[in-house]
Protein backbone atom coordinates (compact mmCIF):
# COMPACT_ATOMS: atom_id res chain seq x y z
CA UNK A 1 0.00 0.00 0.00
CA UNK A 2 1.55 3.32 -1.08
CA UNK A 3 1.98 6.07 1.55
CA UNK A 4 -0.05 8.61 2.60
CA UNK A 5 0.48 11.88 0.93
CA UNK A 6 2.04 14.53 3.00
CA UNK A 7 -0.14 17.37 1.94
CA UNK A 8 -3.17 15.37 1.58
CA UNK A 9 -6.12 14.41 4.30
CA UNK A 10 -8.43 11.61 3.89
CA UNK A 11 -11.54 12.22 6.65
CA UNK A 12 -14.05 9.39 6.72
CA UNK A 13 -17.64 10.72 7.77
CA UNK A 14 -19.54 8.39 9.39
CA UNK A 15 -22.85 9.23 7.40
CA UNK A 16 -26.37 7.66 7.75
CA UNK A 17 -26.01 5.75 4.93
CA UNK A 18 -22.45 3.96 6.67
CA UNK A 19 -18.91 5.51 6.00
CA UNK A 20 -17.80 7.60 2.90
CA UNK A 21 -13.77 8.88 2.44
CA UNK A 22 -13.30 12.11 1.39
CA UNK A 23 -10.11 13.39 0.59
CA UNK A 24 -9.31 17.17 1.17
CA UNK A 25 -5.50 19.05 1.41
CA UNK A 26 -4.01 19.17 4.63
CA UNK A 27 -3.29 23.01 5.96
CA UNK A 28 -2.02 24.13 8.69
CA UNK A 29 -3.74 25.10 11.69
CA UNK A 30 -6.68 23.26 10.39
CA UNK A 31 -9.05 21.91 12.45
CA UNK A 32 -11.58 18.90 12.38
CA UNK A 33 -14.55 21.37 11.92
CA UNK A 34 -12.56 22.80 9.18
CA UNK A 35 -12.24 19.40 7.16
CA UNK A 36 -15.65 18.73 7.67
CA UNK A 37 -16.86 22.42 6.19
CA UNK A 38 -14.68 21.86 3.44
CA UNK A 39 -15.87 18.13 2.69
CA UNK A 40 -19.34 19.73 2.72
CA UNK A 41 -18.29 22.57 0.97
CA UNK A 42 -16.84 20.66 -1.95
CA UNK A 43 -18.00 17.03 -2.04
CA UNK A 44 -21.26 16.60 0.25
CA UNK A 45 -23.61 20.00 0.47
CA UNK A 46 -26.42 17.79 1.42
CA UNK A 47 -23.75 16.24 5.19
CA UNK A 48 -25.78 17.46 7.90
CA UNK A 49 -23.56 18.56 10.98
CA UNK A 50 -24.05 21.36 13.56
CA UNK A 51 -21.57 23.96 14.74
CA UNK A 52 -22.15 28.44 15.61
CA UNK A 53 -19.29 29.79 17.22
CA UNK A 54 -16.61 27.94 16.19
CA UNK A 55 -14.49 29.18 18.98
CA UNK A 56 -14.88 26.70 21.40
CA UNK A 57 -17.75 28.25 23.25
CA UNK A 58 -21.27 26.83 22.15
CA UNK A 59 -20.17 23.37 22.03
CA UNK A 60 -22.56 22.42 19.59
CA UNK A 61 -19.73 21.33 17.13
CA UNK A 62 -18.78 18.10 19.53
CA UNK A 63 -18.47 14.71 17.25
CA UNK A 64 -16.55 11.92 17.76
CA UNK A 65 -13.59 12.14 16.42
CA UNK A 66 -11.14 8.64 16.04
CA UNK A 67 -13.95 7.72 18.35
CA UNK A 68 -13.15 9.89 21.27
CA UNK A 69 -16.02 12.28 21.87
CA UNK A 70 -14.65 16.49 21.23
CA UNK A 71 -15.13 19.97 20.35
CA UNK A 72 -14.12 19.72 16.56
CA UNK A 73 -13.42 23.22 16.32
CA UNK A 74 -10.99 23.03 18.77
CA UNK A 75 -9.22 19.64 17.85
CA UNK A 76 -7.07 20.28 15.49
CA UNK A 77 -6.08 17.93 12.45
CA UNK A 78 -2.24 17.71 13.85
CA UNK A 79 -2.77 16.37 16.83
CA UNK A 80 -5.53 13.37 16.11
CA UNK A 81 -4.56 12.27 12.54
CA UNK A 82 -3.34 9.03 12.32
CA UNK A 83 -1.30 7.48 8.43
CA UNK A 84 -2.62 10.81 7.03
CA UNK A 85 -6.65 10.17 7.97
CA UNK A 86 -8.96 10.74 10.82
CA UNK A 87 -12.51 9.43 10.82
CA UNK A 88 -15.65 11.66 12.34
CA UNK A 89 -18.81 10.42 13.33
CA UNK A 90 -21.40 11.61 15.39
CA UNK A 91 -22.13 11.25 19.03
CA UNK A 92 -22.10 7.82 20.74
CA UNK A 93 -25.25 7.12 23.74
CA UNK A 94 -27.65 9.45 21.35
CA UNK A 95 -29.92 8.86 18.09
CA UNK A 96 -28.55 9.95 14.93
CA UNK A 97 -31.06 12.13 12.92
CA UNK A 98 -28.49 12.18 9.82
CA UNK A 99 -25.23 11.80 9.24
CA UNK A 100 -23.41 13.90 12.00
CA UNK A 101 -26.21 15.14 13.75
CA UNK A 102 -27.80 13.71 17.14
CA UNK A 103 -30.90 14.06 18.79
CA UNK A 104 -29.88 15.73 21.88
CA UNK A 105 -33.63 15.29 24.14
CA UNK A 106 -32.69 12.96 25.80
CA UNK A 107 -29.64 14.28 27.32
CA UNK A 108 -31.76 17.46 27.88
CA UNK A 109 -34.71 15.59 29.75
CA UNK A 110 -32.27 13.70 31.66
CA UNK A 111 -31.14 17.34 32.91
CA UNK A 112 -34.36 18.82 33.76
CA UNK A 113 -36.36 15.52 34.28
CA UNK A 114 -39.20 17.46 33.87
CA UNK A 115 -41.62 14.37 33.54
CA UNK A 116 -40.70 13.74 37.75
CA UNK A 117 -40.97 17.54 38.39
CA UNK A 118 -37.46 17.56 40.21
CA UNK A 119 -34.93 17.64 37.73
CA UNK A 120 -31.43 20.05 37.66
CA UNK A 121 -33.70 23.62 37.33
CA UNK A 122 -32.98 26.40 39.72
CA UNK A 123 -35.41 26.85 41.72
CA UNK A 124 -35.13 30.02 43.96
CA UNK A 125 -36.29 30.58 47.63
CA UNK A 126 -36.27 34.09 47.07
CA UNK A 127 -38.17 36.34 45.07
CA UNK A 128 -37.43 39.57 42.65
CA UNK A 129 -38.98 41.46 45.66
CA UNK A 130 -36.74 40.15 48.64
CA UNK A 131 -32.66 41.25 49.19
CA UNK A 132 -30.39 39.26 47.73
CA UNK A 133 -28.88 36.17 50.28
CA UNK A 134 -25.78 36.65 51.36
CA UNK A 135 -23.26 34.40 49.84
CA UNK A 136 -20.08 33.57 51.15
CA UNK A 137 -17.76 32.70 48.33
CA UNK A 138 -15.31 31.00 50.94
CA UNK A 139 -18.05 28.68 51.87
CA UNK A 140 -17.34 24.64 51.38
CA UNK A 141 -21.06 24.77 49.79
CA UNK A 142 -20.34 27.44 47.67
CA UNK A 143 -16.80 25.91 46.43
CA UNK A 144 -18.70 22.53 45.57
CA UNK A 145 -21.12 24.51 43.12
CA UNK A 146 -18.07 26.82 41.71
CA UNK A 147 -16.64 23.73 41.01
CA UNK A 148 -18.92 22.11 38.55
CA UNK A 149 -21.18 25.09 37.59
CA UNK A 150 -19.09 26.12 34.18
CA UNK A 151 -21.05 22.76 32.28
CA UNK A 152 -22.14 24.11 28.85
CA UNK A 153 -24.75 21.02 28.26
CA UNK A 154 -22.00 19.67 24.87
CA UNK A 155 -23.26 16.22 25.79
CA UNK A 156 -19.57 14.62 25.54
CA UNK A 157 -19.18 13.64 28.77
CA UNK A 158 -22.35 11.76 28.16
CA UNK A 159 -20.90 10.53 25.16
CA UNK A 160 -18.05 9.32 26.38
CA UNK A 161 -19.90 7.66 29.54
CA UNK A 162 -19.69 3.81 29.36
CA UNK A 163 -22.50 3.37 32.22
CA UNK A 164 -24.83 5.47 29.62
CA UNK A 165 -24.35 3.13 26.88
CA UNK A 166 -25.28 0.19 29.13
CA UNK A 167 -28.22 1.49 30.84
CA UNK A 168 -29.97 4.11 29.23
CA UNK A 169 -31.99 4.73 32.59
CA UNK A 170 -29.00 6.23 34.04
CA UNK A 171 -29.23 10.14 34.00
CA UNK A 172 -25.28 10.46 33.05
CA UNK A 173 -22.42 12.47 34.04
CA UNK A 174 -24.09 16.02 33.04
CA UNK A 175 -27.18 16.08 34.86
CA UNK A 176 -25.84 14.39 38.12
CA UNK A 177 -23.27 17.01 38.01
CA UNK A 178 -26.15 19.64 38.01
CA UNK A 179 -27.74 18.16 40.58
CA UNK A 180 -24.72 18.54 43.16
CA UNK A 181 -24.43 22.42 42.59
CA UNK A 182 -28.27 22.69 43.36
CA UNK A 183 -27.56 20.31 46.29
CA UNK A 184 -25.25 22.87 47.56
CA UNK A 185 -26.73 26.10 46.45
CA UNK A 186 -27.94 27.52 49.49
CA UNK A 187 -30.26 29.49 47.09
CA UNK A 188 -32.33 26.95 45.85
CA UNK A 189 -35.79 26.07 47.17
CA UNK A 190 -35.61 22.51 45.57
CA UNK A 191 -32.25 21.11 46.33
CA UNK A 192 -33.43 18.46 48.62
CA UNK A 193 -36.27 16.99 45.68
CA UNK A 194 -33.29 17.13 43.25
CA UNK A 195 -30.66 15.69 45.88
CA UNK A 196 -33.22 12.68 46.10
CA UNK A 197 -33.82 12.25 42.30
CA UNK A 198 -30.19 12.04 42.02
CA UNK A 199 -29.62 9.51 44.21
CA UNK A 200 -32.52 7.46 43.14
CA UNK A 201 -32.70 4.78 40.82
CA UNK A 202 -30.67 5.69 37.78
CA UNK A 203 -28.66 8.27 39.93
CA UNK A 204 -25.45 8.42 41.27
CA UNK A 205 -25.24 4.61 42.42
CA UNK A 206 -24.98 3.67 39.04
CA UNK A 207 -21.45 5.45 38.10
CA UNK A 208 -18.79 3.46 38.33
CA UNK A 209 -16.37 6.15 38.46
CA UNK A 210 -14.46 5.23 35.32
CA UNK A 211 -13.80 8.39 34.72
CA UNK A 212 -14.02 8.98 31.25
CA UNK A 213 -16.44 11.98 31.69
CA UNK A 214 -13.61 13.93 33.55
CA UNK A 215 -10.88 12.88 30.34
CA UNK A 216 -13.69 13.79 27.93
CA UNK A 217 -14.77 17.53 29.01
CA UNK A 218 -13.71 19.82 27.28
CA UNK A 219 -13.73 22.52 29.65
CA UNK A 220 -12.36 20.74 32.65
CA UNK A 221 -15.19 19.76 35.37
CA UNK A 222 -15.06 16.64 37.09
CA UNK A 223 -18.73 14.89 37.26
CA UNK A 224 -16.93 12.55 38.60
CA UNK A 225 -16.03 13.76 42.05
CA UNK A 226 -19.32 15.69 42.10
CA UNK A 227 -21.48 12.05 41.70
CA UNK A 228 -18.76 10.85 44.15
CA UNK A 229 -19.99 13.60 46.60
CA UNK A 230 -23.63 12.82 46.08
CA UNK A 231 -22.98 9.55 46.70
CA UNK A 232 -21.00 10.54 50.19
CA UNK A 233 -24.38 12.78 51.37
CA UNK A 234 -26.61 9.90 50.22
CA UNK A 235 -24.33 7.67 52.77
CA UNK A 236 -24.45 9.95 55.15
CA UNK A 237 -28.22 10.21 55.20
CA UNK A 238 -28.65 6.81 55.70
CA UNK A 239 -26.35 6.35 58.83
CA UNK A 240 -27.98 9.03 60.30
CA UNK A 241 -31.63 7.96 59.26
CA UNK A 242 -30.49 4.51 60.77
CA UNK A 243 -28.77 5.84 64.02
CA UNK A 244 -32.07 8.02 64.47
Amino acid sequence: MAAPSQHKLTVEIHRTGGPVRYEIPLRDNQTVLDAVTEVQRRFAPDLAYRFACRVGVCGSCAMSVNGIPRWTCRTHVAKVVVDGAISVAPLRNLPVIKDLVCDMASFFEKWTDAEHGAGAVFDGKATRHDPLPAIDPESPRRKAVDAGIECINCAVCYAACDVVAWDQGYLGPAALNRAWTLANDDRAANADAVKAKAQGVGGCGSCHSHGACVAACPVGLNPTQSIAGLKRRSLFELLRGSGS
